[in-house]
């Protein structure tokens, strides 16, 4: 003998009643009895007509009743995933007078209610799917991966190789020397058991590889705990060329990956809550640290001439009219901070929020090159929407075989998501708390500790202040100390006829450095020191960074540095003389050196 049922109680003649049981019974499926009040009456004598008309009634098998709000977060708990909803009615204080406030107002005018259903939901109202969304983001993420792979893989040597700019080889030794044998716990990477040169290189082909295996679905999780595991050996292995905020956030989307093959939806809304607390800090850092241009709203009047890798697209940008770089700046706070709130709200304001931050991203691309940074960030926007959004745009044969290779998530994958939520949401709302309250929320600290060295949540605010000016380091090399060639590098500003380039998805790393180097006082940074004097030694694998080598048949005996202010041409020298750059000498931060001078700074 079957269990007994729920009932509940609808007007048969309301159609937006009509519409929102249609999208229960699809929710509960045969767990509740749907009935109109019109046919129903009868049955349940207990209850008046006046009862029925005013609200929904749902009679529980033990023969309790429910009416309006009460009614409909019994109806959910029964749904999978939606039993949250009668908790916070039965334990939050003043959660179930306001729930019975709204349910009264917006039953006495279903007009208004008809009106943001479809506002909120669309015209179909249906429980929402995420296969394909799952299994876009997987190849997806299997791509980012593999180009961050693949770019690692042309330069790795030439930053941390035995003859590179900080060889691992000397790095983890002194690890060890500093924190004793637990000094893996400090700096977690596989590179501990093997940090030659070919372990390295080998490495990154096997990145390569699964990603590849991510990508084309083999062995999908195997894949993606490889893939995340490796990378954050690399992270660590890399030291300074490594600690950018993409290589976090790729290692945060690549560990709730491993998770998302499962189904659990609960790894839906951890992905925008990552989401949420990326952009909301990247937003609100700006507006923390006290930054006058982002305050003044001329932020953007400085960033696309002095940001670390301009496109050519960042010259033209740069010339807009004041105002509509003063109007950028607004709606770049306004996406950071105000739009992604959006990510908590229903369906079609949450689709909003993700073509307004895909827009934001692809402006980004067009004019400034961060590697695999923003198409990871439209990536992650898939889980702002559903299934039904992207059938619109994906082949039928595509949506039958997700479809159909597709389970559903079972108990045990529900709780496991449930720990990892305990894990991740107290420590990511804890990220916020450290930038706004510039401490750790009460009995967040130990958990945050025991996390970071994994980068699973990490803290985001790039840009938080605006650099107003261009510095640029030129590095010479000189045969006689007497005539002096400059060192090209590939991507960064040198000489001011050169367009600045495009290099998506590639991450240039030493380019990048020299970036913020020139915003200091680079003698004081250990890379740069070691850089210089790998230029003396002529290393083929530094040298290979660069996009050329003056001293191809025998090693320069002195290297310099020069610090240079770059600026964008205005349109009339453009024009003249097709320079993208002029630039001023500024000071020597490096005078001349040779191996000698290292070898008596050592005291050899």
């Amino acid at each position: 003998m079957p269990d007994p049922v729920a009932t509940l109680i609808y007007d048969g003649d309301c159609g937006i009643c009509g519409r929102w049981v249609a999208y229960w019974k699809l929710l509960t499926g045969d767990r509740i009895a749907y009935r109109p009040y019109q046919q129903a009456a009868a049955d349940f004598p207990a209850i008046s007509l006046d009862a029925f008309r005013h609200s929904i009634q749902l009679i529980e098998p033990d023969g309790t009743i429910y009416s309006g709000a009460a009614a409909t977060f019994r109806v959910l708990r029964r749904a999978p995933g939606k039993g949250a909803w009668w908790w916070l009615y039965a334990h939050v204080p003043g959660f179930a007078p306001i729930a019975e406030w709204a349910y009264t107002f917006f039953a006495r005018r279903r007009g208004l209610l008809n009106v943001l259903t479809r506002w909120l939901w669309g015209t179909t109202l249906e429980p929402p799917r995420y296969d394909l969304v799952r299994w876009l983001f997987l190849r997806g993420l299997g791509l980012v991966y593999l180009c961050a792979f693949a770019s690692l893989s042309v330069q790795v040597l030439g930053l941390v190789g035995s003859g590179g700019i900080l060889p691992l080889d000397a790095f983890l030794p002194a690890v060890r020397q500093n924190f004793g044998e637990g000094g893996w716990v400090l700096v977690p990477t596989l590179f501990w058991i093997d940090a030659s040169d070919t372990a390295l290189v080998v490495g990154t082909y096997v990145g390569i590889a699964l990603a590849l295996a991510v990508t084309f679905g083999v062995f999908v999780v195997p894949a993606l705990a490889g893939a995340f595991v490796l990378y954050l050996s690399y992270c660590y292995a890399g030291q300074q060329f490594m600690s950018y905020q993409w290589d976090g956030l790729l290692l945060e989307a690549g560990f709730l990956a491993m998770f998302l093959p499962a189904g659990s939806r609960i790894v839906i809304w951890l992905y925008r809550l990552f989401l949420f607390r990326y952009l909301f800090m990247a937003g609100a850092a700006k507006l923390v640290s006290g930054d006058a241009t982002w305050r003044s709203l001329t932020a953007l009047s400085y960033h696309f001439e002095t940001q670390p890798l301009p496109t050519p697209l960042a010259w033209y940008v740069a010339h807009l009219p004041a105002g509509a770089l003063e109007f950028a700046t607004a709606a770049t706070l306004a996406v950071e901070v105000v739009l992604i709130f959006l990510v908590f709200t229903p369906r079609r304001p949450r689709m909003l929020a993700a073509w307004a931050v895909i827009v934001f991203q692809s402006l980004i691309i067009l004019t400034g090159n961060y590697n695999f940074f923003n198409l990871l960030t439209i990536l992650l926007t898939l889980f702002l929407f559903d299934d039904a959004a992207l059938r619109r745009v994906l082949p039928s044969r595509l949506i039958a075989r997700v479809t159909a290779a597709t389970s559903q998530a079972g108990r045990g994958a529900t709780r496991f998501a449930v720990l990892l939520a305990l894990i991740v949401v107290p420590v990511g709302a804890n990220r916020i708390g450290q930038l706004l309250l510039r401490h750790d929320l009460p009995l967040t600290d130990v958990v945050t500790r025991l996390v970071t060295p994994l980068m699973i949540v990490n803290g985001y605010g790039l840009f938080a202040n605006m650099t107003t000016a261009r510095p640029e380091i030129i590095v010479e090399g000189s045969a006689d100390g007497t005539t002096w060639h400059a060192y090209d590098f590939r991507y960064k500003p040198g000489a001011t006829a050169r367009a600045p380039t495009w290099n998506i998805p590639h991450q240039p790393r030493l380019d990048w450095q020299m970036w913020f180097a020139a915003l200091g006082d680079p003698r004081e940074e250990s890379w740069f020191v070691s850089f210089a004097e790998r230029l003396l030694e002529n290393k083929p694998d530094v040298v290979a960074l660069l996009a050329n080598n003056p001293f191809p048949d025998r090693p320069p005996q002195f290297v310099r540095a020069t610090l240079y202010d770059y600026r964008f041409t205005d349109a009339s020298t453009r024009a003249t003389t097709g320079a993208w750059w002029v630039r001023r000498q500024e000071d020597e931060v490096l005078p001349p050196v040779s191996l000698a001078d290292f070898a008596r700074a050592r005291g050899q």
